[in-house]
């Protein structure tokens, strides 16, 4: 069978099979030589501020800011949004009197390095003026901070604390357009909360969004009289360079083989400038990965010397940190760095350097089935929004290119925008959030993405099985209100509470902090036999959660040793988290009076009984406390 060769063709060209190599060219496209992603960098730090792009509209932000309740602003990655926005506000007095303004960030990430970003530029101490919070850990101070920044989980946190949230004068929502859960949650609140507070101010900003959706949902104009609108949109122009986008003529039989062949061809026919090609998952990646140094080896066999080098990097997040951190490197002179990622360099990083993208044209996202109750990660089509996020990665430096594994057809018939996570996820999290905030008719309650009954009814019938919520629909008490408290989700907050009556609350608070962690195991990536050998040092024949259970103690008897970590396989830093969280739960379990108490490793019968009280409270039963039910 002959091997398939993916032919491109540009929109707006002679047409397919004419002409493929009439591309845009530049002056600095031709005279790139060298590539800097902040050819700022050795500007003074105000000097970089006045060149961003959102620098000329501050006055008009503050202006509307003024006018309207709520303001959409719609601008480009690299703007400048995320980090000047919030210093303008503060400038302006909307920080005085002990008012605080806080940036709600959908990730622990972003809310993080943002908040060192705007510390470092106002010339302050991390956790004084600028600060941040996000779950189990807060570096800010109550009289001190100014701005605030947060994850959006945390900002639902706050309101349960202060519904009106009286000491907050701007709630700047960042990242919109990714549509998380608690995002879509946070907007709901936040127009309710308006209603009472007309001295609030509400600033969404985003990427790419539908800017329209979010004016009319926060608009409490019923009139056609547009002078009394409470909403408004700013558009702010990003400093991306153009992008010429191609498609593949024919649809593609196997995007993995294409992707690899795509890459090579640019890499012999291309000049200057790194590559990024977007796959679906951690194994997807490693397959191109080790398909791509085959077809280096064989490259580099040609005698050339005008010839670059390729340097080949994953990246995905269960990868290493110091794997990670190679795509960031500046690579040696005559190399061009070929970085082969999931979706997690769409928008939660920026790699430096980036001047083509190779776009597979799908993504893996979680997905909830309410029949079987069940999360699952589903590889599907990417949105033309999340493509056109992707493509735009390539205009960072200068003129680039994307390359995109489908046609244009394929592109016109995908979905405008990614189903927000609030339509395929459990809702039992959500239900029971919002129970605790008072909203006691849920139905009702103002989604700017209603979610499917399907899955509203299954989040309530979980709940009730559960004992948080009783026939009525409120929250039980002190159970749920109990539940309500915990920074988890309910199947994990009922099991904590439920702990000490089974002598094993130490445990469970081990296994509920060790399963926040993301990454426990580390896999580098010509070392996956030794890391899967080690791994089985600590399994337990009663499953995962008492394997984690055998990690975290074992990271504990070594005293927390990073270099133990790394010999065998492990996250350093998610099992320093662990043990944090691991405190901070503890702390929540001796407020609620239940007792630490460990089963000392009698595994089979403390889990045996939890699972089965589990699940017969579950079905309307307690076979656990049923005379005839023995234990043998």
């Amino acid at each position: 069978m002959a091997a398939f060769t993916p032919k491109f063709w540009k929109p707006g060209t002679e047409g397919p099979g004419v002409s493929l190599q009439q591309e845009r060219q530049t002056d600095r496209d031709e005279g790139a030589t060298s590539v800097v992603y902040n050819p700022n960098v050795s500007l003074s730090i105000e000097q970089q501020r006045q060149k961003l792009p959102v620098f000329k509209l501050r006055n008009h932000i503050l202006y509307l800011l003024e006018k309207y309740q709520t303001v959409v602003i719609v601008g480009e990655t690299g703007c400048g949004k995320s980090t000047q926005i919030p210093q303008y506000l503060l400038e302006s007095g909307w920080g005085a009197e002990g008012h605080v303004i806080a940036v709600t960030q959908p990730r622990r990430v972003a809310a993080v390095t943002v908040a060192t970003r705007v510390a470092e530029e106002r010339g302050a101490v991390l956790g004084h003026e600028v600060g941040y919070t996000i779950r189990f850990d807060d570096c800010s101070d109550d009289t001190a901070t100014r701005i605030k920044f947060m994850t959006d989980g945390m900002m639902i946190r706050e309101i349960m604390k202060d519904p009106l949230l009286k000491k907050y004068s701007v709630i700047m929502l960042d990242e919109a357009h990714e549509r998380t859960l608690n995002t879509d949650i946070i907007m709901g609140l936040m127009r309710k909360i308006q209603k009472k507070r007309e001295d609030l101010r509400i600033i969404v900003t985003s990427a790419t969004m539908d800017a329209e959706e979010m004016r009319d949902f926060f608009n409490t104009n019923e009139t056609k009289d547009t002078s009394k609108d409470t909403a408004s949109i700013l558009t702010v122009e990003g400093r991306n360079f153009p992008v010429d986008v191609h498609y593949t003529l024919d649809p593609v039989p196997d995007y993995l083989k294409c992707t690899v062949e795509t890459i090579v061809k640019i890499h012999e026919d291309e000049k200057e400038g790194d590559v990024l090609a977007f796959l679906t998952g951690q194994e997807e990646v490693e397959n191109v990965v080790r398909m791509l140094i085959d077809e280096a080896k064989v490259l580099n066999k040609k005698k050339d010397e005008n010839r670059l080098k390729m340097q080949i990097l994953p990246m995905y997040g269960s990868l290493p940190a110091s794997e990670q951190m190679k795509v960031f490197e500046r690579t040696p002179r005559f190399t061009r760095k070929v970085v082969i990622a999931t979706n997690i360099a769409e928008a939660s990083i920026t790699i430096n350097g980036i001047v083509y993208i190779v776009d597979c044209g799908f993504v893996k996202l979680r997905a909830y089935n309410p029949k079987t109750g069940i999360n699952s990660l589903m590889v599907i089509p990417v949105s033309q929004a999340s493509s056109d996020q992707r493509a735009g990665r390539a205009g960072r430096v200068r003129a680039g290119k994307a390359y995109r594994l489908y046609t244009e057809e394929g592109f016109d018939q995908l979905p405008a925008a990614t189903v927000p996570e609030m339509q395929r996820t459990d809702l039992a999290p959500v239900v029971l959030q919002l129970k605790a905030l008072g909203i006691s008719n849920i139905l009702r309650f103002n989604f700017i993405a209603p979610p499917p009954a399907e899955n509203m009814v299954r989040g309530l019938e979980l709940l009730f099985a559960l004992g948080a919520l009783d026939k009525n629909g409120n929250l039980t008490s002190p159970l749920g209100l109990r539940m309500a408290e915990f920074p988890l989700n309910p199947m994990f907050s009922k099991m904590l509470l439920m702990s000490g009556d089974f002598g094993c609350s130490e445990e469970a608070v081990i296994m509920a902090a060790m399963s926040q962690i993301q990454n426990v195991f580390v896999t580098p990536t010509l070392q996956k036999s030794s890391s899967n050998r080690t791994k089985r040092k600590f399994s337990a024949e009663e499953g995962d959660h008492v394997s984690l259970v055998n990690v975290f103690r074992a990271f504990v008897n070594f005293n927390k040793n990073s270099r133990w970590c790394h010999e065998n396989f492990l996250n350093y830093k998610g099992l320093s988290r662990a043990v944090e969280i691991q405190h901070q739960l503890r702390r929540l379990l001796q407020k609620c009076n239940i007792p630490l108490v460990s089963c000392k490793g009698i595994w089979s019968l403390s889990i045996f009984v939890m699972h089965l009280r589990m699940l017969t409270t579950m079905h309307g039963t307690d076979a656990a406390s049923d005379p005839h039910f023995t234990l043998e």
